[in-house]
């Protein structure tokens, strides 16, 4: 099992920053794949961003350049630095993480989310 928090949302003016924080916590021993979708009102839930245990990214191209996904695998937690933001970034940012291997050494084939946090982008 694992758990993911997320922090950092809000509301913010167009042209502004915000920077959301995940911090995995539970029985296991290494993630592979952290990173961040988005699900705007009536819409699909999308990708965002990702990165491995080996830090390779993965943007969607409409956030390409403005956002930045890192990792400190230390504390096993993901940040998402969001620049330049637009009303169309508005949604709920959802944490996942994948690819899991447990506390017992045994692979855990779930996908895990976090509970979401509001970003609104208006002025």
């Amino acid at each position: 099992q694992v758990q993911l928090v997320e922090s950092g949302g809000g509301l913010v003016q167009p042209g502004g920053s915000l920077r959301l924080s995940c911090a995995a916590s539970g029985r296991f021993v290494s993630i592979y794949a952290m990173g961040w979708y988005r699900q705007a009102p009536g819409k699909q839930r999308d990708l965002v961003a990702t990165i491995t245990s080996g830090g390779r990214t993965n943007y969607a191209d409409s956030v390409k350049g403005r956002f930045t996904i890192s990792k400190d695998n230390a504390k096993n937690t993901v940040y998402l630095q969001m620049n330049s933001l637009k009303p169309e970034d508005t949604a709920v940012y959802y944490c996942n993480a994948g690819g899991i291997i447990s506390a017992a050494l045994m692979k855990d084939d779930n996908d895990y989310w976090g509970q979401g946090t509001q970003v609104t982008v208006s002025s």
